[in-house]
């Protein structure tokens, strides 16, 4: 009696299983989103620390390294937000100033609009009244984004240090399911996550500095903390410079009498963005990720229909993750080819085991 076949690998039946678990994943992470993106955020500055912590926990032991790291990244990012809060301040300070221009701007486009384009007084009221009910819902959003980041900031140095406590827990259980002893995707992960935040942040600074340059050298008022602005503002792939912009334009129509004030911030924030988006962030993060244009832009859509603004944040890393996920699994690898950005050359993917006959 001769021994029965073993069973052949179901492509279809795969894909199906595959397909249902990404559907349960995607609901999940939009109904728990409170959850995931502290969670989210945290995973990533924990591989980030985790060098820095290795390094110390030799001599102070695990938990006071981690601590220790928390601190100094807390202080960091304090000094960042004194130096803002520093503009904010000279900004609101100059309100008084601001408003008696802003009253003048929006008389003098009242005429143009009465004198060229026929818009009655009464119609432009009906303009602004719609105008303002868009923004006090918009702003109504954003008081309630600003208490859900209060409480993701409260939440992220918690996760940080419980995931770098338990980081082996969480190696063995991602080693179980990708089936890698050697531990290969792991140092693939770390190489990838650390060299895109920490080049994150190096393009940040760039472009904070390059705007705040450009505006001061045109003369806008406030000129640094809108460069910071937008360089924050940058985190946000192709959406936050053109946000960033807005700002210093109408600081410019409002504060100058001449429209080339105006043309200049223009000129100057359409420079910087020619620079990031062609030589800046390509050198700097664009190769520790190596994803292409097209799957670039889908996830960017994706993340931001599941979560928002933050998921355009976290897209670009999660694709990162998923390419390595993919290129070591051995049914799964094909994917990478879509994926991954070798200008034209050829993507080795590996071949999936091959059955007994």
């Amino acid at each position: 009696m001769t021994d029965p076949s073993p069973k052949t690998f179901d492509k279809l039946d795969y894909v199906y299983k595959l397909l249902v678990v990404i559907a349960l994943t995607i609901t999940a992470t939009m109904l728990a989103k409170d959850i995931v993106i502290p969670l989210a955020f945290a995973a990533l500055l924990s591989i980030v620390m985790l060098p820095l912590v290795k390094r110390m926990e030799p001599k102070l032991g695990t938990a006071l390294s981690i601590t220790l790291v928390l601190m100094l990244t807390v202080i960091i990012i304090g000094l960042f937000i004194w130096l803002t809060v520093n503009q904010i301040v000279g900004l609101i300070n100059d309100l008084p100033n601001l408003e008696s221009k802003f009253d003048s701007f929006i008389k003098s486009t009242s005429r143009m609009l009465n004198r060229d384009f026929g818009i009655t007084k009464v119609e432009q009221n009906k303009m602004v009244a719609d105008v303002m009910k868009s923004i006090s819902t918009y702003l109504g959003d954003i008081l309630i984004t600003t208490t859900n980041t209060i409480s993701t900031l409260v939440q992220i140095p918690i996760y940080i240090f419980l995931i770098l406590i338990y980081r082996s827990k969480f190696r063995d259980f991602f080693t179980s399911i990708i089936g890698n002893d050697k531990q290969e995707w792991k140092q693939e992960v770390q190489r990838v996550i650390q060299g895109y935040i920490s080049g994150l942040f190096l393009v940040t600074l760039i472009i904070a500095v390059l705007n705040s340059i450009g505006l001061l050298i045109v003369g806008i008022d406030h000129a640094i903390f809108f460069g910071i602005l937008s360089g924050v503002l940058t985190i946000i792939p192709y959406v936050g410079i053109i946000i960033g912009a807005l700002f210093p334009v109408m600081m410019a129509l409002v504060t100058k009498d001449s429209i080339w004030y105006t043309i200049g911030v223009i000129i100057v924030f359409s420079i910087v963005q020619f620079l990031e988006g062609n030589f800046i962030t390509p050198r700097i993060t664009g190769s520790k990720v190596s994803i292409n244009a097209l799957a670039a832009i889908v996830s960017l859509l994706i993340g931001a229909k599941i979560l928002g603004i933050t998921g355009m944040i976290l897209a670009v890393p999660a694709i990162g993750l998923l390419k390595i996920l993919l290129a070591h699994s051995s049914h799964l690898n094909h994917f990478v080819i879509l994926l991954e950005d070798k200008n034209g050359k050829e993507v080795p993917v590996k071949a999936p085991p091959k059955t007994e006959d």
